[in-house]
């Protein structure tokens, strides 16, 4: 059985919530983007994308901060803005559709042809795809990509 049907049999998949997260998620913004392309068939990572997120209007990041993720603040700076993030992160799936033959199926679809490979975003909690990176969109007055609308809680998984 494929991975993301028995995820969402066991309701694991997680969707973006209809109800607004309101106000700043306990003070947090983004400041990293990383995403790997893993085959699950071999164990191999097939490609990676990372950016960091210069922070736009909290720019100076916290001892707190520094010392919960390792991010340094020169890294940050270097960073771009999370608009050119997503923008590129977008043109890196693109380009890994056209590439790889790769899908993220909507609902219980499968892949219209034998050769197109689903795909699904893994997280460790809904933390964040459905709440920061949510929240940030909102704020800014972003497009969230509609592919991000959709991901497999590993640590729901794990729990079950």
């Amino acid at each position: 059985m494929a991975t993301k049907r028995l995820a969402r049999r066991l309701g694991l998949i997680r969707r973006k919530s209809v109800t607004p997260a309101s106000g700043n998620p306990g003070g947090s913004r983004l400041i990293e983007f990383p995403a790997v392309l893993l085959n699950t068939a071999t164990g191999e990572i097939e490609s990676e994308f990372h950016a960091y997120v210069q922070p736009q209007e909290h720019p100076i990041l916290s001892e707190f901060c520094t010392e919960l993720t390792g991010i340094k603040q020169v890294q940050v700076d270097e960073g771009v803005p999370l608009k050119i993030c997503l923008s590129q992160f977008c043109k890196w799936i693109h380009k890994l559709q056209q590439q790889q033959t790769i899908s993220f199926a909507a609902g219980d679809s499968e892949p219209s042809t034998s050769e197109v490979k689903l795909c699904a975003f893994v997280t460790w909690s809904d933390w964040d795809l459905g709440v920061c990176l949510e929240y940030e969109c909102r704020r800014k007055q972003l497009l969230k990509p509609v592919f991000l609308n959709s991901w497999i809680d590993l640590r729901a998984t794990y729990r079950a």
